[in-house]
């Protein structure tokens, strides 16, 4: 008897509009995990190499992982994947909430989703029931009535929903997943893939429940970290300020993207903190499937010319840099309206906020103009023009048609030197984090499978001394502190362990917030969950070397696609030194950062070029 996953993929042909069963074996679930190992595994054998991003031809995965569904903290991630129409490979995006444990309640560990349907559709899956429904009424609207309406017509209570709004409908660049209005699977355009297919959204309702082989443990583990992460600094201030807790940290150490990463200081910060939220617009700390800390914002604005919304909960930290010091803003209400908007047109916050910045700093350069801006004043701290760029951004119209390319497209049809404040890796945007105050988020940055993304390991400035965080990666091979703004092997040794460590935790459906280093949750502990699920032995060696394959699994994928080291480039202005604030002159020294990409690709087993060699892909079992 299998434990903790059924072995089954749902597959649904939109084209037929039939579906079927794909198993899945103990020899590959263990190998794979499920989340992002799965995606690869299924994403190889489906060889999209020729195929187009928005075509019939691609296929879009839905999966749990492994641990998605353990009644406990930080098991509740969904992993979508497919081929990305941002960086044209390797495209995954995962976020926390309800849906991956009712799915796995439905008796399914992921869907795979083939084909187009002739006219919109949404999939409603409860436990083995499966229909693909007619959305022709739902095509057009928001997120919030599309939401309301599906629950209202399915007659359920308690329905888990992933959906697309009118800008992955519009096909834009960089929309997003939606999961229960407030959970956002935001980053490689993964919105316009379901969008291609006419898929509007996955409705899901499970009740069979999950059979785990030692429930009775699972729920005594669950029980004492319940009371356990609140003695935590790490997860108390989780749960207290949220990841806007970031801001004011960053701002004081010199590196809060301010001005499209001009600068590392905000003059306005102390509005965007945490702290302010709480004590201004918070209205209740939410949070996700079985997680006592409750990270997650609800804020809520009742005022005459502003009104937020609660249903689409509150912005995280990246969305308060994007959308505040990045463009200049420093009103923390309407960041959260901002907030709301995208989640009920289903944009990505990072890449509008990144788009909306550098059309800012085109502006100011006046490389463009109010011809091309269709009247609307983009200097930074220009906060009214907020919510009429994400408007047009999702229907595509006016500036917004230029927006929601993301600027990597705009800066080639702008030219004139644009490119060296694009910021972006493989076309997606930077997120909220500069590499000038840590050097191994620019390895995140440069060497990610999905283009830039911070959430690829641990930031440098976490064990930058001893403490209980360093303390907690010996296990995983870390014995000394680093250096934030170091270079050399060393440097690349720390960057590649905590990789392998967060590659894991993507394929086995955790949030990395809550199994330490970056959390609180023991790694032995941890450990003992998913084998009490199971009823497997797996230890922190193999737990190591299945995050390690999904490393090598997404980079081969990328390179069969032509998406290789030419991709890696970061953007020229972060080896430009930073303005002012705290870290006032740095700068990456380019030649450090590439020679230390190079002992990167020599710790891993890549040849010069960065690719897998035939003895590591053997190694891993691809």
């Amino acid at each position: 008897m299998i434990y903790g996953y059924s072995g089954k993929i749902l597959e649904v042909d939109l084209t037929k509009h039939t579906t079927s069963t794909i198993p899945v074996s103990e020899e590959i679930m263990r190998k794979y995990m499920g989340g992002k190992g799965l995606i690869g595994y299924f994403m190889r054998q489906d060889d999209l190499k020729s195929v187009d991003p928005l075509s019939d031809q691609n296929v879009f995965y839905y999966m749990t992982g492994v641990m998605s569904g353990i009644p406990n903290a930080g098991t509740s991630r969904i992993i979508i994947g497919a081929k990305s129409p941002i960086t044209k490979g390797f495209g995954m995006s995962e976020s926390g909430g309800f849906v991956a444990a009712d799915l796995k309640k439905t008796g399914w560990d992921g869907i795979i989703v083939r084909g187009i349907s002739e006219k919109p559709v949404y999939l409603w899956i409860k436990d083995g029931e499966i229909a693909i429904k007619d959305a022709t009424h739902l095509w057009g609207k928001e997120n919030g009535e599309v939401h309301d309406t599906i629950q209202r017509e399915l007659g359920e209570k308690n329905i888990r929903i992933s959906q697309i709004g009118p800008a992955g409908e519009n096909l834009v660049q960089y929309a997003c997943i939606m999961n229960d209005l407030k959970h956002a699977c935001g980053r490689n355009g993964l919105g316009a893939v379901m969008g291609s297919k006419n898929l509007k959204a996955i409705a899901i309702k499970g009740t069979e429940g999950i059979n785990f082989k030692d429930r009775k443990r699972i729920l005594e583990i669950s029980k004492w970290y319940s009371e356990y992460f609140k003695e935590n600094p790490l997860s108390n201030g989780l749960h207290m300020y949220g990841t806007a807790s970031v801001v004011e940290g960053a701002n004081l150490s010199g590196i809060l993207p301010t001005r499209n990463f001009r600068d590392g200081f905000f003059e306005q910060a102390e509005n965007l903190t945490g702290k302010r939220m709480a004590d201004t617009i918070l209205i209740r700390r939410d949070g996700c499937f079985g997680c006592p800390v409750r990270c997650k914002r609800t804020v809520e604005v009742k005022g005459e010319k502003l009104n937020v919304n609660p249903k689409f909960g509150g912005p995280e930290y990246e969305t308060i840099g994007a959308f505040g010091s990045l463009c200049g803003i420093g009103n923390l209400e309407m960041i959260a309206k901002a907030n709301e908007r995208c989640n009920n047109l289903g944009l990505d916050t990072i890449s509008a906020g990144v788009s909306i910045a550098f059309a800012m700093e085109c502006f100011e350069r006046k490389i463009i103009d109010d011809k091309t801006t269709f009247g609307l004043g983009l200097e930074f701290g220009n906060e009214d023009v907020l919510l009429q760029l994400v408007e047009d951004i999702a229907y595509k119209r006016d500036l917004g048609a230029l927006l929601a390319k993301g600027v990597m497209k705009m800066s080639e049809i702008l030219g004139e030197g644009t490119e060296d404040f694009a910021m972006h890796v493989k076309g997606q945007e930077l997120p909220m984090h500069d590499p000038r105050g840590k050097t191994g988020v620019g390895l995140a940055y440069s060497l990610s499978p999905t283009g830039a993304d911070h959430m690829q390991a641990a930031h440098d400035t976490m064990m930058a001394a001893e403490g209980p965080v360093l303390e907690a990666g010996r296990v995983l091979g870390l014995t000394k502190p680093v250096d934030v703004h170091g270079y050399g092997t060393e440097k690349a040794y720390f960057y590649s362990t905590l990789e392998k460590w967060w590659s894991f935790l993507n394929m086995v459906g955790v949030c990395f917030f809550i199994p330490q280093p970056r959390g609180s949750f023991p790694i032995d502990k941890f450990l003992d969950l998913l084998n009490l699920a199971t009823g497997w032995d797996v230890d922190v060696e193999e737990a190591m070397e299945v995050g390690e394959r999904g490393i090598n699994l997404a980079r081969i994928i990328n390179y069969e696609m032509g998406v290789n080291e030419s991709t890696e480039d970061l953007p020229e202005r972060l080896y430009q030194p930073l303005e002012n604030g705290a870290s006032k002159g740095k700068a990456l020294d380019k030649d450090a950062f590439h020679d230390m990409k190079k002992s990167y690709y020599e710790l891993m087993g890549w040849d010069e070029s960065g690719k897998p060699k035939e003895e590591i892909l053997k190694k891993m079992g691809l």
